[in-house]
Parts: C-alpha cells; structure tokens; sequence
C-alpha cells in the first residue's frame, strides 16, 4: 500500500474534527490566507481531489474540467480561483460541502493505494507521479487546513505525517527558481530539521556556509506559504539559503508571492 495514500487520508481526518462541529454562517468566516472562507478552501480541497482522481483515473474527464474551469477564470473579467471553483461545484457549500469532501477522499485514497506509484499523471503544471500526486494532495490538505486551525485558534497536534510535506519542499528547491523565470542556484543548502518526534531529518550535503536548520514543522508552513519566513525560528545561512526561504514555492502554478511578517497567524482571542 502507497503509505503516501493513508498518510492523505488521516491528514483529511484530522480537518474534518476541526471543522465537523461547525455552524452553517461558520463556513462564511474568512480567514488570513488571501480572505478565503472556510467554504472557499474546502471548495479548492474537494476540487483538487477530484481533479487528481481524474487524472489517475480519467484524464480525458481531467482535461475537459481542467479547460473549463481556465475559461470560467480567463473569460471576460475573469473569476477569481473561489468563485470559479463554486460554478464547477454548482454552488456546493457549508455542511453539504464538508460532507462531500469527506465522502470522497475516502475512497479516493483507496484508489491511490492500489495504482502503481511510479505512474504519471497530468496535473496543473508538469506531469507527476502517483506518489507525488497524492503527495501533493496531502500538502494542500495540511497547508490549506492551517488557515481553518488559525481561524478557530486550534493549534494542530503535528505527526511525522509532515515529512512528506517537508520532502515536497525539498525537491521543489529548483522549481521555485524555474517557475520564476530564474536560473536555479547552487548549492542545494544542507537541510537539517527536527519533526515533531523528535528525529532529525537531514537533505543534501552538510555544509556550515549554506544551511537551514529548526522545526520540521516551520520548515513546511515556509514552503507551503502558510507562514513568513520572519514568523519563524528557523536557522538561516548562506545566501543560496536565504533567497530559497524569502521565495519558496511547493505547489504547482504561478508565481505566488510568499506572505510578509505578521499576516498570517493563529487568530487573536
């Protein structure tokens, strides 16, 4: 079994407690990633999941609904990513939306257990793996569940689950860089972390002049965009090091501009 698959699937649980108690206007609430709602993310969760199981499953159903949704957002003025995605989910929202997200990346992670992990599958951005798709699944899922942790003031009890979030951000090291337009620097920075058990989680050669070293779990809001840079205690050196950190980029699509100090954080009680 793809332990990748089963890793999606307890992370997706873990939101689901947090969010199956909530009230229908609670859904409403925005949060401080971009002003998204708690519907808003569940919308791009439940789609993307979709969207991957098509692609494993369906690639001719993956491309038709990839196409439509690039029209709803480039057509006349444009729809922003939310509002686009709540005209392909015909309107699903609240507790009907929680529900159907749930009932879906169930099975979902089933299916991505049994396909061959080293398949490749299209996506928004260059073809991937099975592994890496649900892998990407998983850090959406983790990254965008940050928002709803923050919003309700809930600190997320964290598992070593993350490592495959922190494996993410290390092998997107070059495409942040690509992605920008950018010439990818050298060297690679050593990677030293800490999870959340404790272990030390090391990448690349040791070096004492291009370096990052901390929390496991910091490590991964950076690259995911969920926290600034300058919001955390992560040790870093080197120049290489430090342009990474200021621009990092896990996720397929454009250029996303990481946020600045301050704006996203645990809610004020």
């Amino acid at each position: 079994m793809l332990e990748q698959a089963a890793d999606f699937r307890e992370e997706s649980e873990v939101l689901y407690e947090l969010l199956a108690s909530l009230s229908e206007d609670d859904f409403s609430r925005p949060t401080l990633f971009k002003d998204w709602t708690v519907n808003d993310i569940l919308g791009h969760l439940h789609w993307g999941n979709m969207q991957a199981d098509n692609s494993l499953n369906d690639e001719a159903r993956f491309l038709e609904r990839f196409t439509a949704m690039k029209e709803l957002r480039e057509s006349g003025a444009g729809m922003s990513m939310p509002a686009a995605t709540k005209v392909m989910m015909d309107g699903l929202a609240g507790k009907a939306l929680l529900e159907a997200w749930r009932e879906f990346y169930g099975p979902m992670s089933d299916r991505f257990a049994a396909a061959d992990p080293k398949k490749r599958v299209k996506w928004v951005g260059p073809d991937m793996s099975v592994r890496s798709s649900i892998t990407a699944r998983l850090m959406e899922t983790w990254s965008h569940g940050q928002a709803a942790f923050d919003l309700f003031r809930v600190e997320r009890q964290e598992t070593d689950r993350i490592k495959n979030v922190a494996v993410l951000g290390v092998n997107t090291f070059g495409w942040t860089f690509v992605n920008r337009g950018e010439e990818v620097p050298a060297p690679k920075p050593y990677i030293r972390l800490t999870a959340p058990s404790g272990a030390i989680w090391e990448w690349n050669d040791p070096s004492d002049d291009e370096r990052i070293e901390g929390s496991g779990k910091e490590f991964c809001q950076v690259v995911t965009q969920t926290r600034s840079i300058g919001d955390t205690s992560l040790s870093v050196t080197g120049p290489v090091a430090t342009k990474w950190m200021a621009v990092a980029q896990c996720f397929a699509g454009p250029v996303n501009p990481p946020p600045t100090p301050g704006t996203r954080h645990m809610a004020a009680g």
